[in-house]
């Protein structure tokens, strides 16, 4: 496979540090020329599956405007400028929930639209959360914290009560890594 290749870019939108939509001008592989092909950049991202010693997760009620509605998700958050992404999730924990854990394992960085991009994602599972703080987020919501049982999660998820994509695929990595498949093990970090 031969990437594409971008010959003209033109921003068409720029609100720092938020978002930047632009129009470009794509080569193919074979010769053809796309023009006008959109190119979407919001900020990139940690999200956090954190669970306490009794196999709870800790999870957050709150609106969403993009959704309209009330729903439940893992606490995320935005990585600051010069912030490397585990940084971010610990702290986004931590202002979020009140909670910080002992264990940290990476699951990955995921694009979160791979036509236009839009944000990465880098999600974490914390392992041994625990409360040490109010929260103190900051944010703009109100937020309620919830500690759900792991086994319960799912059903959550499948009820429509999780409805950020992004929560959804943090949860179902850390089910993946706490209930573990030959082969699917990852390296903690610190």
């Amino acid at each position: 496979m031969r990437p594409w290749r971008t010959l003209a870019r033109r921003v068409v939108l720029s609100r720092p540090p938020w978002m930047e939509v632009a129009e470009e001008r794509i080569a193919l592989p074979d010769g053809r020329e796309i023009e006008g092909f959109l190119s979407i950049r919001t900020r990139d991202f940690a999200a956090i599956v954190a669970v306490t010693e009794p196999h709870e997760v800790v999870l957050i009620r709150s609106y969403k405007h993009g959704l309209r509605s009330v729903s439940l998700a893992v606490p995320a958050g935005y990585i600051e400028e010069g912030e490397d992404s585990l940084t971010s999730a610990k702290r986004e924990l931590r202002e979020e929930t009140g909670y910080e854990a002992s264990e940290w394992t990476s699951l990955g960085r995921y694009v979160v639209d791979g036509n236009y991009g839009v944000a990465t994602e880098h999600v974490y599972l914390a392992r041994r959360a625990k409360k040490v703080t109010e929260p103190a987020s900051g944010d703009l919501e109100e937020m309620e914290i919830l500690l759900v049982p792991l086994h319960d999660v799912m059903a959550l998820l499948l009820r429509g009560e999780i409805a950020q994509l992004s929560s959804a695929a943090a949860l179902a990595l850390a089910t993946l890594e706490l209930e573990p498949r030959a082969g699917l093990e990852r390296e903690t970090v610190d």
